[in-house]
């Protein structure tokens, strides 16, 4: 009977996988950190390579090759339609994760949070003022690019702590995510006031429309993309020609959606006694979260990372330039000045005392890798200085120079002390 058993659970093991299970555990590969930071990080080497192999011309070719709608402000090269369109996909997923976040998740205890918001906070300040002080007597426009050293990339920083930090404690990861949710509103809402000039106010109040019908259907259950995308779109299109950054129109979409599950506006997850309900939010960024990791993130990686370096004299007159030191110093110091001064500051308030096991070495190498800005650090760049400009490609050698070092001094740290609390020596 035993052995009939034993055969039987060995043969049903073999079976395919249902077509459902199949998607399921393609999307958690896909959304797992370390994918989304190895798609990235592949992104930006074959971008690096292409533009200093004789493939550059091909390469620039494709970036600059513009196609698009003249009339409603859309003829846009592939490099703008990567930053300006895909990106506003990431910035929805963004978006939904954030309204969850303040819903249902880590935000929604002001006391739990004020911890981490504080810390992105002083992240946000340090590596501005470091920015600002080493441009301070370079180009008279330098000063613009104060963001770009302010932000911290999720998909990487949450992908290093995958890699080499798998024994450390789990509130120091959550620490990190809530720290670089935070970062993401800031610089939200950084691209929507600084980096927007003249702004049409017709155009964005046409965009009112398609955005209330999009939040009415979302609001009613309706999950039509025939529906849905239309809106979008136009949502997309009308914030776009307003002269407001069109990834905006992602989160302000992302914003309309209902987060807990309601009578009309939910979907059914599992079967039997395992049925549940969730909100189309959360169901959405894991949805959407799969086209952002996979495809949108990584396409704009490809065509925003290739910069010419132009040999040890090319990277030389780079980093003589305030701006590119600007931005390293800010991501490899500016950073986890501002995140420790800030923990230590606010950690001594008895009421907003940090996690127990968040010791000062484990904290200390988490905020060298929240040094690591890379995708919306690129999009600050451009917009700043405009794309294929000479301070833009000083803008991304300094992103990835920084990114890079902040990386591997906060993975070392980070490594060794998971090394020790998987020997038992911290307990």
């Amino acid at each position: 009977m035993s052995s009939s058993s034993s055969s039987s659970s060995d043969s049903s093991s073999r079976l395919p996988l249902a077509p459902h299970e199949l998607w399921r555990g393609i999307r958690s590969t896909v959304r797992s950190d370390v994918t989304a930071g190895v798609l990235l990080l592949a992104a930006t080497v074959a971008a690096l390579i292409l533009a200093n192999s004789p493939a550059s011309g091909w390469y620039s070719a494709v970036r600059d090759f513009t196609f698009g709608i003249p009339e409603l402000h859309l003829e846009l090269s592939v490099g703008a339609w990567a930053a300006d369109g895909l990106l506003a996909i990431f910035f929805f997923v963004v978006g939904l994760e954030l309204k969850e976040e303040f819903t249902t998740g880590r935000l929604r205890d002001p006391r739990a949070a004020a911890l981490p918001v504080a810390a992105a906070a002083g992240g946000v300040i340090a590596p501005a003022l470091i920015f600002l002080l080493l441009t301070a007597g370079g180009a008279a426009d330098a000063s613009r690019g104060w963001a770009i050293p302010t932000a911290t990339d999720i998909a990487f920083a949450v992908a290093v702590i995958a890699v080499v930090g798998r024994f450390l404690p789990p509130a120091l990861r959550v620490f990190l995510l809530t720290l670089a949710v935070v970062d993401d509103l800031i610089a939200i809402t950084i691209i929507a006031t600084v980096y927007t000039d003249d702004i049409s106010l017709l155009w964005l109040g046409l965009a009112v429309l398609p955005l209330a019908g999009f939040g009415f259907a979302a609001q009613r259950g309706i999950r039509s993309w025939w529906i849905l995308l239309p809106l979008a779109l136009a949502t997309w299109a009308l914030v776009h020609a307003s002269g407001v950054h069109a990834t905006v129109a992602g989160v302000l979409l992302a914003f309309t959606v209902p987060v807990r599950p309601t009578d009309r506006a939910h979907v059914v997850l599992g079967q039997g006694e395992k049925r549940m309900r969730e909100g189309l939010a959360p169901h959405w960024a894991d949805r959407w979260g799969v086209v952002a990791t996979l495809f949108a993130v990584p396409v704009f990686a490809f065509f925003s990372a290739g910069v010419p370096l132009g040999g040890i004299d090319g990277l030389r007159s780079a980093f003589a330039d305030p701006i590119t030191l600007g931005i390293v110093l800010g991501l490899v110091l500016g950073k986890p000045i501002g995140i420790l001064l800030t923990t230590l500051g606010i950690g001594s308030i008895p009421a907003l005392r940090r996690d127990p096991s968040l010791r000062w070495p484990d904290l200390i190498g988490m905020s060298f890798v929240a040094g690591i800005g890379f995708t919306v650090s690129l999009l600050i760049g451009e917009l700043a200085f405009g794309s294929a400009s000479v301070a833009d490609e000083h803008v991304k050698i300094g992103v990835l120079t920084g990114s890079l070092v902040a990386a591997l001094i906060g993975g070392t740290i980070l490594a060794i002390r998971s090394g020790r609390y998987r020997r038992g020596l911290i307990g």
